[in-house]
């Protein structure tokens, strides 16, 4: 007969009063694989912590936003925010799904070229573009969304050395329900100041104004904020028509979608309250036909959806350390990613779940990472059954922006790997060593001590030597 595992005592403190809405919970979800392969074959061939994210669901997201956008405009372009995960494999997928490049920097900007985008399928976004990079992109053709009066006469400069005339857009802020506000990017809809931008671009005569670009917000909850970006986008497009003559040929409506996370001041869970693709186009769609603008002669609809495409294709997972019970009572774990891999722990309460069987009671559990910093929490309060050191946990999901906004802070950055058809796993990036972090901090020699019989060098007179 088998030794039976030794189970702690478990001892914990009732609370008088009601039960939950949903009632005192009796089980959590298992993850025991991603897309047909084993968390634990996963942990065991690449270690822990570790990112993996899932093709299909890369792909299932884009085909499901793609189609649900035809069934409503005409003309339909989708751009993948580079900012919300750059790594190229995923980047990759997109694009063969046939997605263009949105990007924010010169950084992004090249990386799209790298992974073989044209100029004219890259969107060029962002309050700051260096002369250099306008140049570039001018002469590749891309579509530049100008953000300030600043801006506008720069890539006027920049315009003067390019043959023909560059063509851009407008970025415009409005107040559309969401909060906060994002007036601090693009020239303000309801000022005028979108209106009178326009109209000095045209005076200028070196860039042609072919596009209106307008992004709200982020996670954004109520699709009726898109009713109104819609309308006053339409609105202000049908203005420059008649009194500038312009036609635009496209209408940037951003991004913002909510992926199914959950936001930490949320009451209802994601999967219950954010929205679908359906409610947000349909919003889209209401918006345009409240400013009366005739579907037929609609110009390009883009998007630049990011969170909503990618957050649920991707995992983290990681290790049980410890396990401690606080003085308050409640019991603590400590696992090995922290917040320095998963930024997105200040914003949403990602779930965490077992990655195996298990026994007993449920108990409301603290869960840190492994950095010597009290921020470090990654979940305040979550139902987990009884954990030992090395146990597997899942968390999920992580897709967007922790990859790009990582740390390296007290550790280095782990692997992450790509579930592939059929099972097929691929590493898409390398874990830190510690050589990169030495190699790019030189060290003075006097810092070593290798020098340190040498007299220092007699620093040289301003007023010379004395000597002709």
């Amino acid at each position: 007969m088998a030794e039976k595992k030794y189970d702690r005592p478990l001892i914990r403190r009732h609370t008088v009063g009601l039960s939950p809405k949903g009632g005192a919970p009796t089980f959590v979800k298992v993850i025991r694989e991603i897309d047909g392969v084993a968390v634990s074959d996963l942990l065991a061939e690449f270690g822990s912590p570790l990112f993996v994210m899932s093709e299909n669901r890369l792909r299932m997201a884009h085909r499901a936003l793609d189609k649900v956008l035809r069934t409503y405009f005409p003309k339909i372009v989708l751009a993948w925010s580079y900012k919300t995960n750059w790594l190229q494999a995923v980047c990759a997928v997109f694009h063969q799904e046939g997605a263009w490049a949105e990007v924010v920097s010169d950084v992004e900007y090249a990386k799209a070229r790298a992974l073989g985008m044209t100029g004219d399928q890259i969107i060029f976004n962002g309050p700051l573009k260096s002369r250099a990079a306008l140049e570039t992109a001018f002469r590749d053709g891309a579509m530049v969304n100008l953000d300030s009066l600043d801006e506008m006469i720069l890539a006027e400069e920049a315009a003067a050395g390019i043959e023909g005339r560059p063509r851009v857009g407008l970025r415009v802020n409005m107040t559309a329900g969401s909060y906060p506000v994002w007036h601090r990017f693009g020239f303000n809809y309801e000022s005028g100041e979108a209106m009178m931008a326009a109209r000095r671009l045209v005076r200028g005569d070196r860039l042609d104004l072919t596009g209106l670009h307008c992004h709200i917000g982020t996670f954004v909850l109520d699709p009726y904020c898109y009713y109104e970006q819609a309308r006053k986008l339409a609105g202000l497009a049908q203005e420059l028509k008649e009194e500038l003559g312009l036609e635009v040929e496209y209408l940037n409506l951003g991004g913002g979608f909510a992926s199914r996370n959950t936001l930490l001041a949320q009451y209802l869970p994601g999967d219950t309250a954010s929205p679908s693709f359906e409610e947000y186009a349909s919003a889209m769609a209401e918006g345009f036909k409240a400013a009366k603008m005739d579907r037929a002669v609609l110009p390009h609809i883009v998007l630049e959806t990011g969170r909503a495409l990618v957050d649920e294709a991707g995992y983290l997972l990681t290790r049980v350390g410890s396990v401690k019970r606080l003085p308050s009572g409640v019991r603590a774990v400590v696992v090995d990613a922290g917040v320095n891999l998963l930024v997105t722990a200040h914003w949403y309460r990602h779930e965490i779940m077992p990655a195996q069987s298990y026994e007993g009671d449920l108990e409301l559990t603290a869960v840190y990472g492994p950095l010597c910093m009290n921020i470090d929490l990654l979940r305040e309060s979550v139902n987990l059954p009884a954990l030992r050191p090395g146990d597997p946990l899942v968390i999920w999901p992580v897709g967007a922006y922790n990859m790009t906004q990582w740390l390296q802070f007290i550790q280095l950055r782990p692997r992450v790997v790509m579930v592939g058809p059929e099972g097929r796993t691929d590493l898409i990036r390398t874990a830190d060593e510690l050589s990169d972090v030495l190699d790019r901090e030189p060290l003075p020699a006097r810092l070593t001590g290798r020098d340190a019989a040498e007299p220092p060098a007699k620093a040289p007179s301003p007023e010379g030597d004395g000597h002709d």
